[in-house]
């Protein structure tokens, strides 16, 4: 695979980004579903309106059936009336997606690639901030130039520069283990520590299930034994 080249944030060198990574082509079905299912796996589903059995209200008939000249009516707790019960309203479930492993991993993988298709992507050296330095941060994102909003993707250790990025406007500061699908295509930009990178591969990067052996080895090796 060819080298990904990413500048560095606050330096005029290039890092190398891994291939594995940022090389994926776009597949829009599997971005599509990988953030449906993110988005909505963060929804409460606490929703919930009372229908017309369950609203406070008289079961009496409100007048008579006939006599009165108006029109016949029944119980007042339906839809169309004041302090009736809600029509087909929301009730607590739940709304979770099942999306596969290697479909999760490979939407990621698209994702992180559209960016380095683009040339949005830059790269952070996290040992460069010793200490929160909001000044510093702020002079680093200006000389990039990168558009807003911004997504910063750091290692867990990093505490120092999440704390530097984490108040400027439109810039959004994640862990690595937690930045998912739909928060790479939500943003212009993106800007991943050096240190974040391994953690981002083991999430995302191309794996085989284990213990498995390449097809077509157990024929081979039975063949191998019946000639014997």
């Amino acid at each position: 695979m060819a080298d990904v080249k990413a500048p560095t944030l606050g330096k005029q060198a290039k890092s190398d980004l891994p291939a594995a990574l940022f090389t994926e082509g776009f597949h829009e079905t599997l971005v599509h579903d990988a953030a449906r299912a993110e988005t909505n796996a963060r929804r409460r589903g606490t929703a919930s309106t009372l229908g017309r059995g369950e609203v406070s209200m008289t079961t009496a008939k409100a007048w008579r059936q006939k006599g009165t000249g108006r029109a016949r009516v029944g119980a007042l707790s339906v839809p169309h009336r004041r302090g009736g019960g809600a029509a087909f309203g929301p009730k607590p479930r739940g709304y979770t997606l099942k999306v596969n492993r290697k479909a999760r991993r490979k939407a990621l993988r698209a994702a992180l690639s559209v960016h380095a298709e683009r040339g949005s992507v830059a790269v952070l050296d996290g040992s460069a901030y010793s200490e929160p330095s909001t000044k510093q941060a702020a002079e680093a994102l200006a000389k990039w130039g990168g558009d807003v909003p911004v997504l910063i993707v750091l290692d867990a250790e990093e505490a120092a520069a999440a704390k530097s990025f984490r108040n400027i406007p439109q810039v959004t500061v994640m862990p690595a283990s937690a930045a998912g699908v739909a928060d790479v295509i939500g943003h212009r930009s993106l800007i991943v520590s050096q240190a974040a990178l391994p953690v981002l591969e083991a999430r995302a990067g191309d794996v085989t299930r284990a213990g498995a052996d390449p097809v077509g080895a157990d024929a081979e090796g039975g063949a191998a034994e019946g000639s014997k």
